[in-house]
């Protein structure tokens, strides 16, 4: 009896040390459960924002096509001769009806005053004729002379008068032979290629010149036969290279299909004047099939840095973040509740209803 009254109480003291470690361990864990307090939201930032919305426009399918001039031509030797000079080079501008190069002229110069002696001729024996009939016609009428004189005299006058003319086309052919001695431009625009050299001889047909006019351009397209109806139907596209949009100022499709890819050619005219496009350059043409919705920002809300793209997040609690975005094409006029000339489509990144700074500058600085 004596030895089991120690066992007892060591038994009785760790039991109760034991209820007070359960006791604190269900305190600390009923302490980190409950939920910390939320921060305190921030004042309204001082810079503008816009809320995103999505804008309902028009959906565009994508096409490859070729920038070729409208105005591109090859100029040829209408006459005979040698290439005295050449003006212009490849890559020149030349303007509207500019001397490109000469043809030594001396046979043509020749005809020229050979044809102009005639017609000098022609207009004295038209003269002589004229007034020698003038003569004959009073004596006539006066019963002078008979009429056989008379008619000699009528003849005489008609075939003076149908020398000279044959002596003025004579002077305008000699005239424009001289003329094509110098070949002229055909209207203003870039030399691509030079295919004589001074001291060749040319004949009429010889090729001298290329070039092509940057004033009116246009894009070939080759369009799949799936999509040619709702193209035809609506007639509208737009050109995007390096980030900018150009509306087409007319579309043109082929009545008939390519038999062996199943595509409809369609020309895509440009503004006149279009800057930074050149023929022979590959473009990205969207043609209208119908409507979509898109989330457009303000260009001057997109930040760049090194690879990244980004706009300023304005959270609810008004803390701001930079979030990475991908953008799409961009589109002119106002959207998204602000005047801004520029928009540009978001693809990824942003949600409809976000808030995002307008003055990325500012909203750098409140990060």
């Amino acid at each position: 009896m004596r030895c089991c009254f120690p066992v007892k109480a060591a038994r009785a003291a760790g039991l109760s040390r034991l209820m007070v470690f359960l006791s604190g361990m269900l305190l600390l864990v009923a302490c980190g459960s409950k939920t910390p307090p939320a921060p305190a939201a921030l004042p309204a930032p001082a810079f503008a924002t816009v809320v995103i919305q999505p804008v309902t426009g028009a959906a565009e399918r994508e096409l490859d096509g070729t920038v070729e001039a409208v105005n591109q031509a090859t100029v040829a030797a209408q006459t005979a001769g040698r290439v005295a000079e050449i003006f212009y080079d490849v890559n020149d501008f030349v303007p509207a009806g500019a001397v490109l190069l000469k043809i030594r002229s001396i046979g043509q110069r020749a005809e020229l005053n050979q044809a102009e002696a005639a017609l000098s001729e022609a207009e004295a024996r038209d003269a002589e004729a004229r007034s020698r009939y003038a003569r004959i016609a009073a004596m006539y009428e006066r019963k002078v002379v008979a009429r056989a004189q008379f008619d000699e005299a009528l003849a005489g006058r008609d075939a003076a008068l149908a020398r000279l003319t044959a002596a003025r086309a004579s002077v305008a052919s000699a005239t424009e032979g001289v003329a094509f001695t110098e070949v002229r431009a055909p209207y203003a625009g870039i030399i691509t290629a030079r295919l004589v050299r001074v001291g060749e001889t040319v004949a009429p047909g010889t090729p001298l010149m290329s070039g092509y006019s940057l004033e009116k351009l246009r894009v070939t397209v080759d369009i799949p036969q799936s999509l040619v109806e709702q193209v035809r139907l609506r007639k509208k596209a737009a050109v995007y290279l390096g980030g900018r949009r150009i509306e087409a100022s007319k579309v043109t499709i082929f009545p008939e299909a390519d038999p062996l890819s199943n595509t409809f050619r369609t020309r895509i005219e440009l503004p006149a004047n279009a800057a930074d496009i050149y023929p022979g350059m590959y473009v990205k043409v969207g043609f209208v099939s119908g409507e979509t919705s898109r989330l457009l920002v303000p260009r001057t809300a997109v930040v760049t840095r090194s690879e990244v793209t980004g706009i300023y997040v304005v959270a609810p609690d008004n803390r701001v973040s930079l979030r990475q975005v991908r953008l799409g094409h961009n589109f002119a006029g106002a959207s998204a509740g602000t005047a801004d000339a520029e928009q540009v489509e978001v693809l990824a990144g942003l949600s409809a209803g976000e808030r995002v700074a307008l003055d990325p500058v500012a909203a750098a600085r409140a990060d």
